[in-house]
């Protein structure tokens, strides 16, 4: 399994930005999709996820209202659309998949794959 994340850069606060996480390697009917961000000297803390056949969605709640997961199951995709972005939203974000969360999905050591990350940078 290959994740890929992409789609980060620099933006001002009040900004919008779509990450994407490409995915190969397997089918991943059955698996969730989850992103993770991390901020400098932080811990990873959990954003979103996303079931890959029905689409069931789940947010954090610090970040439900302006994130916005999604998937396109034909390009074996998964996107983060991020709105009305604040500085402390900068970070690296990672995508992580996994089939056996067992309802787990904003535990991260429950992912058994991951992306290697892009940078989001917010100025105020």
């Amino acid at each position: 399994v290959q994740l890929q994340a992409s789609g980060g850069g620099l933006v001002q606060a009040g900004g919008s930005l779509r990450l994407s996480c490409d995915a190969s390697g397997r089918t991943f009917s059955g698996y969730v999709i989850g992103w993770f961000r991390q901020a400098p000297g932080k811990e990873r803390e959990y954003v979103a996820a996303i079931t890959w056949s029905g689409g069931n969605t789940w947010y954090s709640d610090s970040m439900k209202g302006r994130f916005a997961i999604s998937r396109d199951n034909a390009k074996n995709s998964v996107y983060l659309q991020m709105n009305g972005l604040k500085p402390e939203d900068t970070g690296a974000y990672y995508c992580a998949a996994d089939n056996a969360l067992a309802g787990y999905r904003w535990y991260e050591r429950r992912y058994a794959y991951w992306g290697q990350g892009t940078q989001v940078t917010v100025s105020s």
